[in-house]
């Protein structure tokens, strides 16, 4: 057996200080320097206190965690950064016009570098040792740092032994290493802010379109780590990303992820990049589970839709009614970049079960701006077309919308914008000619408590939840498609046209004394079946109730759950109980009020029977009404 060689004795010519590396770089060359927490910080810094010699060097690189010297007042002369996404060291240089910023999907700045268009001369990188092979590891920074050690003249790297040992396609041979630093400090660690209701909000919402067994991309921020803290129910999960942070690590030890179900290397938590505390960096630490890649490989769209269930979930800046994302500007301004957004977001739009999801707070400067916009201001930038982008989620509820219509759109967005734009959207929807002139605004609060899953007759389980007035054109073709027998039970007479006046106050309720439920169908389509309405008669605290239910769920149990929601919300807010008329044929629909519990009263009127079901056979408001002979 081969004694291990001690890399340091065989290569300790490569070994350097700061200043003897930074002293091999040649002027007017392009550098490099490694992302995120993989960033070299001596090396960084040693190009300013030692880089006396250097004039008109570019540098380039993702977002970076560490101080960004080089962008200083006074280094103008020896150097230019080129930002490939904006961060917040480098943000005031590049606003100044002392910097630059190059919008490029991330997924193509590997085949940049490495066709030369976008040279890389010099890359400064921080590794681990190397192991008894003489090979190191980029640890947690593969991304675009593996074509830069590929393609670059001259590699000059940190040696850190609190880097970790990431598999994949994260090991070069020291060979390729022209200086090795030695350094001894702890990675950058990214501060995780907490969690404000908004943030939890937006978690659910988005958790709610995740399947089990599906495959996850998600960004940095809070919005991520709200979605990932709401899917502790959730199981099979696996992760296709570009990065990952602590939410990860929580969900694998949870069980939560394990990676079973992916279609693309499965088991395997494939990421470019890591970023989070010292114990995520310690349990990526030679982790067979964690499999770095390159970008090209990780923001592949045609890669990332090899992953059935792809979920790729980007936050945004703001959103127009028409659909359009804007990411990389904020009022008018360069901000961060374009990043991996489009990647991912065309990926898990062509992932066979896979969604495309933008989420955001509905606003912003501390609640005085929306980030739903009527329109753009001037400068703003667009990363993701209207044509690309499907689910756009706020704290306010989900807008799908892909397969609509910018009518459609604008609604929907609206609906999730929050309360006190909705008003002033709408007029600017009206003024562009985007809705209806007649179209009425969504009501200040949605009731998401309301929402529920209940089980039908033959165990089928069936979403309950009040609905919106995006339902309208749904609800409307129920009622085109009822048969002339149910048209006649349901409105007591025939009626052939439903137009959009009367579908809008079907569904526009106050919630309180008008309230409603439909129950539609769990999946990435969800169809509506039936719908129960009631309305209040303050005189009586009786509630006038209607039903429709689609023809071919009839008998399935559909009428039932939605009788007994209602009843539910009426019993918690004090109404004495329903009214309603009945044709005396309609053996169903009577049916569902005598089995549902409640004290049922019927006077017949020619072929209607005039129903009063209460929930106190005693109570006073129905003696009132003479339905009830006095004393029972």
């Amino acid at each position: 057996m081969s004694t291990p060689f001690n890399w340091r004795e065989r290569y300790k010519d490569k070994i350097a200080t700061p200043e003897q590396a930074i002293a091999s770089i040649p002027r007017g060359r392009r550098i490099l320097i490694g992302s995120g927490a993989g960033e070299p910080n001596v090396l960084a810094v040693a190009l300013c206190t030692h880089g006396g010699h250097l004039a008109d060097n570019e540098i380039v690189h993702l977002m970076t965690l560490g101080k960004a010297p080089y962008v200083e007042k006074g280094m103008e002369a020896r150097f230019r950064h080129t930002a490939f996404f904006i961060g917040a060291n480098v943000r005031q240089a590049v606003a100044e016009g002392r910097a630059d910023f190059m919008p490029v999907f991330l997924s193509e700045i590997p085949a940049l570098i490495r066709s030369r268009r976008v040279r890389v001369d010099v890359a400064l990188i921080q590794v681990s040792e190397p192991d008894r092979h003489g090979f190191v590891s980029l640890g947690v920074s593969v991304d675009i740092v593996r074509a830069a050690v590929d393609s670059a003249d001259l590699v000059i790297a940190e040696v850190n032994p609190h880097m970790p040992r990431t598999y994949g396609d994260s090991f070069l041979p020291v060979d390729r290493i022209k200086h090795l630093v030695p350094v001894d400090y702890l990675l950058p660690e990214r501060e995780v802010e907490p969690l404000d209701e908004v943030d939890k909000a937006i978690g659910r919402h988005v958790a709610s379109l995740i399947p089990n067994r599906a495959t996850l991309q998600m960004g940095i921020g809070k919005i991520p780590d709200a979605v990932l803290a709401a899917l502790g129910n959730h199981h099979d999960l696996g992760v296709h990303t570009e990065m990952f942070s602590d939410g990860v690590k929580k969900l694998v030890e949870l069980g939560v992820i394990n990676g079973r179900e992916k279609s693309l290397l499965p088991g395997k938590i494939v990421s470019s990049f890591i970023m989070g505390s010292r114990e995520l960096y310690e349990w990526s630490n030679k982790n067979p589970m964690v499999e770095m890649r390159p970008s090209q490989f990780t923001n592949d769209p045609f890669t990332i839709a090899r992953n059935d269930r792809m979920c790729a979930i980007n936050a945004a800046l703001a959103v127009d009614l028409t659909g359009q994302v804007a990411s990389d500007t904020l009022m008018g301004r360069f901000f961060s970049g374009i990043g991996g957004q489009v990647d991912f977001i065309r990926g898990a739009s062509r992932s066979d079960g896979g969604k495309p999801i933008i989420a955001l707070p509905s606003t912003a400067k501390n609640g005085t701006v929306s980030r739903i916009r009527a329109a753009f201001e001037e400068g703003a930038g667009v990363v993701t077309s209207r044509g690309d982008v499907h689910y756009v989620v706020t704290e306010h509820g989900v807008a799908d919308l892909w397969g609509k219509n910018i009518r459609q759109r604008a609604l929907a967005l609206i609906e999730i914008a929050h309360p006190d734009f909705r008003a002033e959207l709408m007029a600017s929807a009206k003024a562009r000619k985007y809705i209806l002139m007649d179209q009425r605004t969504p009501r200040p609060r949605y009731p998401w408590e309301e929402e529920s899953n209940e089980e039908l007759r033959d165990g089928q389980t069936v979403h309950v939840r009040p609905p919106r007035l995006t339902d309208e054109e749904p609800l409307k073709d129920i009622f085109y498609r009822l048969s002339d027998d149910s048209t006649y039970q349901r409105f007591l007479g025939f009626k052939r046209y439903h137009p959009h006046d009367e579908m809008q106050k079907l569904v526009d309720l106050d919630y309180m004394d008008n309230m409603a439920f439909v129950a539609e169908t769990i999946g990435d389509q969800p169809e509506i079946l039936g719908m129960v309405r009631f309305d209040v008669d303050p005189a009586t605290n009786l509630a006038d109730v209607a039903f429709v239910v689609r023809d071919e769920w009839h008998g399935k149990g559909v009428g039932t759950v939605l009788m007994r929601r209602v009843a539910e919300v009426a019993r918690a807010r004090g109404l004495a109980g329903f009214q309603a008329d009945v044709l005396s044929n309609n053996h169903a629909m009577l049916g569902i009020f005598h089995k549902s519990g409640l004290f049922v009263i019927s006077e017949r009127e020619g072929a209607v029977q005039h129903l009063t079901a209460t929930f106190d056979a005693s109570d006073p408001a129905i003696r009132r009404n003479s339905l009830l002979p006095a004393g029972r």
